[in-house]
């Protein structure tokens, strides 16, 4: 096992810049998961520590060793991939022992490596049949074990479930976190699905158009993110947002809504008096209050009962909201319900910067 040290890392296609200055200090022992839309460098990244990329600038690190120069194979890194990338006329036992044969170990140990890692993996009775003949969550164990055999120093996860469908996806995240925990391995596993991440990961990098935004325990980001798009991209569903002027009216505050509607400000939270500000509060922290008890007036568009909760999306002058409640409810689309912000549980950003304004 080794820590990961990435360090001011650049990189560009062409005159196209896709990384700028990257730090990421992944600890030994540790799951760290690199988060983000589509297109903000975080496979590009994965591929780098990898030594599938080559590094336009800085540095990275793998124990203490820098590993800018040295290609893949002496990286002592296993990773994989969202396709499985199988060889589709070998075997199960085969494909998992082919890093090893190629190492020359002797036979006794290939077949040692291969039988522990089927074990752990449930896959001892699929070593005799072929990738096609395989279900899409066989293949991805298979993939894990063809890492596991070679016992590496860090595990890269690329999407490995992004080609799985829902149900699967569940299971194999389960699956792969207890596979974590059993070996212990540095892993560091990539996903655009803020869910993966917020199950999977001790530690979470949200990242944007080739930079961190944010990184830290997962219950940190959500309950305290940095700025308006870690607020918006790290919950499901996402964080409301609500834009007004922030007034200070002595010791209190509040945030004044374009139609007139007063909501309390978080408790000490920073700003000036006129700041153009967003109001942000989660679908699950806001509650239903009576007509004459203030909160925000909203006309529900639609109701989702899931059983467990009852979802509703309704508008407040044309800005999209949304709530989520353990109870039941059965409000007719058009009805106009009165939604009140949990004020401990609420945020406050720059509306010019995005950034949050500290409590």
């Amino acid at each position: 096992m080794a820590s990961v040290t990435i360090q001011a890392v650049t990189k560009s296609f062409g005159a196209t810049p896709v990384l700028h200055g990257v730090d990421v200090d992944i600890a030994d022992g540790s799951f760290t998961v690199l988060v983000g839309p589509s297109g903000c460098g975080k496979s590009t990244l994965l591929r780098m520590i990898a030594g599938l990329e080559p590094i336009g600038g800085g540095e990275i690190r793998i124990g203490a060793r820098r590993v800018n120069e040295l290609p893949p194979k002496e990286r002592d890194v296993a990773m994989v991939f969202q396709n499985y990338a199988l060889y589709p006329h070998m075997t199960v036992r085969e494909n998992m022992a082919f890093a090893l044969v190629l190492a020359r170990l002797d036979k006794a140990q290939v077949q040692a490596k291969v039988a522990h890692a089927a074990a752990i993996l449930a896959l001892d009775a699929l070593l005799d049949r072929y990738p096609r003949q395989l279900s899409g969550g066989q293949r991805q164990r298979v993939a894990m074990g063809r890492a596991i055999v070679r016992d590496p120093q860090v595990f890269l996860f690329d999407e490995p479930l992004s080609n799985l469908d829902a149900k699967l996806r569940v299971a194999m995240r389960s699956e792969i976190k207890e596979l974590h925990q059993r070996l212990g391995t540095t892993s560091v596993y990539v996903t655009h699905d803020q869910i993966e991440a917020m199950t999977m990961g001790d530690r979470i990098v949200v990242m944007r158009d080739g930079r961190v935004e944010q990184a830290g325990k997962p219950l940190e980001l959500y309950d305290r993110p940095a700025n308006q798009f870690v607020a918006g991209f790290i919950g499901s569903p996402a964080m409301n947002f609500l834009p007004g002027t922030l007034r200070h009216d002595g010791g209190t505050a509040h945030v004044e809504l374009a139609d007139g509607t007063r909501l309390d400000a978080p408790p000490g939270v920073g700003g000036i008096d006129g700041q153009a500000v967003v109001y942000g509060t989660r679908p699950e922290h806001l509650m239903l209050v009576g007509d004459g008890d203030g909160g925000i007036a909203a006309r529900v568009a639609v109701l989702e009962p899931t059983g467990m909760d009852t979802f509703i999306a309704c508008r407040h002058h044309g800005i999209e909201l949304s709530a989520v409640f353990r109870e039941r409810h059965e409000f007719a689309p058009g009805t106009t319900i009165h939604l009140q912000p949990d004020l401990q549980r609420a945020h406050l950003f720059d509306a010019s910067t995005g950034q949050r304004l500290a409590a």
